[in-house]
């Protein structure tokens, strides 16, 4: 008996959850079993720059986590996962994921996702960085995430931010080796 294919998709408190939102309804039309963390600041965000409502990003999800809840199933190594991406990932979610410091659902399951050796890819949404910043992401690639800036994918030509935001969420879902239809690849 195999256990099913999980994965975690947090959402932090940085601009861009339009990529956070892509990824669920990516997610959506595949057997993965999807585990949502919305952060506090990521739902205030969400008011002042979405078309989104609270309510309808976490009815995209299998199962939502309440951002507190540092007691939940993703919060433990036993409970398998394929791994976590966090989409956008804050500066603010980086560093205590960079420091070890889990003061929240979203900060320990990543904790558990690096101890475990699992993937863990985090869309840092930040421009310009600083030194801190630098050396954070330094720190969590040593430990074993992936770093993925949300840049776009110029050569596929896109006449849209919709097909940007599917295109770097595809490509952010190819590292689990989950295949989505609507990405566009170099030469095909």
């Amino acid at each position: 008996m195999s256990s099913p294919r999980r994965l975690i998709v947090g959402i932090s408190g940085a601009s861009g959850i339009d990529l956070g939102v892509r990824l669920l309804e990516l997610l959506s039309q595949t057997d993965i079993e999807t585990h949502l963390i919305l952060s506090k600041a990521a739902d205030l965000t969400r008011s002042l720059e979405s078309r989104y409502t609270s309510e309808s990003i976490r009815n995209l999800a299998k199962f939502v986590h309440p951002a507190g809840d540092v007691g939940a199933s993703i919060s433990s190594g036993s409970f398998r996962t394929m791994g976590m991406i966090i989409a956008p990932c804050s500066v603010k979610t980086l560093a205590e994921i960079a420091t070890g410091v889990t003061s929240s659902l979203m900060s320990r399951a990543a904790d558990v996702v690096l101890k475990e050796r699992r993937r863990l890819i985090l869309m840092v949404r930040e421009s310009p960085l600083n030194l801190i910043h630098l050396r954070n992401m330094t720190t969590a690639t040593e430990a074993g995430a992936i770093i993925m800036p949300p840049v776009p994918a110029y050569y596929t030509g896109p006449s849209t931010v919709d097909e940007m935001l599917t295109q770097t969420a595809a490509r952010a879902l190819d590292l689990f080796d989950i295949d989505i239809e609507q990405i566009k690849r170099w030469g095909e």
